[in-house]
């Protein structure tokens, strides 16, 4: 379901006009607000929760190593990123190259460093579309550290305040793989040079080495204070981590089934809408607006995450200025259609099929005039090609 048909098109523009969009900011924010959600390959009726991927069971055993030991201890026997420091340049090097493409890793390489071991723990978190890892620590450092190694491939990036999760998604896992050599060659004793050619069979089978997983700080969410939301420190800590786990897992949802999982704002808002919900029992545009810096609108604060968005060819300041009234405009137009759902249907089934119908949508149409009947048909969309089974949704 492609969302860029031509009275589509017709809608967004009229939408940006409105806000003073000039000629080329207008072509920015429509290029970089595009839908890349796609339906096509749906087959309804889809049963949620979807069933957990092959990786789960892996992390599920590496959970169950960590009881007698440290899961730092596990984890850099399981992924090669572990056995690296956070080093400048170390991704260029022949042995980190080795590891991460080979799965080869030397003895006498120097390991992560994680400050604090014992504040390291894995959950499975379930969701809409099966259960998903997450690794979760009470130290900022460490989260750092973690972040660092396995999204930017043991180098020293900079990280934002406001950033405390991660998805980490196509993750080579080199312990899975030899895990398949090991079974291979224990059903091929006497075929020395075989794995060869088995190993090139394997590699368009993604689902047999490639794992998803997220990366969590326990912290306050966005870097906001617990008393700007008029909440004690210890309820919006547990508040923070309900929303990061729901957030990320949002964007896992929106990777495995529409196949698209993007850098941009509409994807946080979906993310963070299944969040704040969680928490709330109703979206509030109030909390979104503060995690994105717009909490005194028209004002934008300096190092809110709406900064964090402009996308993978950043936008322009003319059109970074655009996209704030235009968030404004769709955040409070979604927050009036939940909170009318709400009273028809309570929990987290209207969360799921809300956020499915947002991805019919652009931030344009959501931000529209007649927005609440586009999300209505969202809404009738994803009921008509989603159902649930008995078991919860954990939305």
């Amino acid at each position: 379901m492609r969302q860029d048909e031509t009275p589509k098109l017709d809608l967004r523009r009229r939408v940006l006009d409105s806000l003073g969009a000039g000629a080329s900011e207008s072509e920015e924010l429509l290029a970089y607000n595009a839908n890349r959600f796609d339906w096509s390959a749906l087959k309804p009726p889809v049963t949620l929760p979807l069933p957990d991927e092959p990786f789960v069971a892996v992390w599920e055993r590496y959970q169950g190593e960590s009881v007698t030991r440290t899961l730092v201890d596990v984890l850099r026997e399981k992924l090669v990123q572990f056995g690296f420091p956070i080093e400048r340049g170390i991704s260029a090097t022949a042995a980190y190259q080795a590891a991460t493409r080979r799965g080869l890793l030397p003895g006498g390489a120097g390991a992560l460093e994680i400050r604090n071991p014992t504040a390291l723990s894995l959950v499975l978190h379930p969701g809409p579309a099966g259960r998903l890892p997450a690794l979760v620590t009470t130290e900022r450092a460490d989260f750092r550290t973690l972040l660092r190694a396995m999204a930017w491939r043991n180098e020293p990036a900079d990280i934002p305040d406001s950033m405390g999760s991660q998805m980490i998604v196509g993750y080579n896992n080199w312990d899975r793989i030899h895990a398949l050599r090991r079974a291979w060659e224990a059903e091929h004793p006497k075929d020395g040079s075989g794995w060869e050619a088995e190993f090139a069979s394997i590699i368009p089978r993604k689902e047999l080495y490639q794992d998803s997983f997220m990366l969590l700080c326990q912290g306050p969410y966005s870097g906001v204070a617990a008393g700007d939301l008029g909440l004690d420190a210890d309820r919006w800590l547990q508040a923070s981590m309900t929303i990061r786990l729901e957030h990320e897992s949002t964007h896992y949802f929106t990777r495995r089934v529409f196949g698209s999982m993007q850098n941009r704002l509409m994807d946080e808002l979906m993310a963070d809408y299944m969040g704040i919900g969680a928490v709330q029992g109703t979206f509030r545009a109030d909390w979104f607006l503060r995690f994105m810096g717009l909490e005194s609108y028209p004002r934008y604060r300096p190092g809110g995450r709406l900064e964090n968005y402009r996308g993978a060819t950043p936008l322009s300041e003319g059109a970074f200025r655009l996209l704030q009234p235009l968030v404004h405009a769709a955040v409070r137009n979604l927050e009036e259609f939940d909170s009318m759902m709400a009273r028809q249907v309570p929990g987290p089934e209207r969360r799921v099929y809300t956020v499915i119908g947002l991805s019919t949508l652009t931030l344009e149409e959501l931000a529209a005039s007649d927005a609440s009947g586009l999300l209505a048909n969202g809404y009738s969309a994803a009921r008509g090609c989603f159902v649930r089974t008995g078991s919860s949704l954990h939305a």
